[in-house]
């Protein structure tokens, strides 16, 4: 074999479509864009996101997302009062004793105490939120729940 007798594989090319060379080719008048029309007239392009004249879906959508709230919404990670068991009686439970036991995981995280379990001992408990069970269940055992 020499360089001069290599030819591609048959039909793997083909011949060039050569539109508006007259009708006896096929492709003569309109040359396969139909009739009239924006798509028809030469030099038409039309963005892809172009809807017609209608309202673009990006200004039909609501505008949320970063810089656009109008309140930050804050989480919380949650702590059971029957967790706090593991604390000695008459402790202070703050967040950062919380996260030196290993209960909450996250650095700057802002702390809500909930009412699940039973509580078994006197504690001063500081935290971001409470709910109203947890509140009373710290109080009836003669603690004190305070609103960081």
């Amino acid at each position: 074999m020499k360089l001069n007798e290599l030819k591609p594989a048959p039909g793997a090319t083909r011949t060039r479509k050569r539109v508006g060379r007259g009708n006896g080719s096929g492709w003569g008048g309109t040359c396969g864009r139909g009739h009239k029309g924006q798509k028809s007239r030469s030099g038409s392009s039309i963005p892809a996101w172009f809807e017609g004249g209608q309202m673009p879906l990006v200004r039909r959508l609501p505008k949320r997302g970063p810089g656009r709230t109008a309140h930050k919404r804050f989480e919380y990670d949650i702590v059971n009062v029957q967790t706090l068991n593991l604390f000695e009686a008459e402790a202070v439970v703050s967040p950062a004793t919380l996260r030196e036991a290993g209960i909450v995981k996250r650095k700057n995280a802002r702390i809500k105490i909930l009412g699940e379990g039973e509580l078994e001992k006197q504690l001063k408990v500081q935290a971001h939120r409470f709910s109203k069970s947890a509140i009373e269940k710290i109080e009836a055992k003669g603690g004190t729940a305070e609103v960081i």
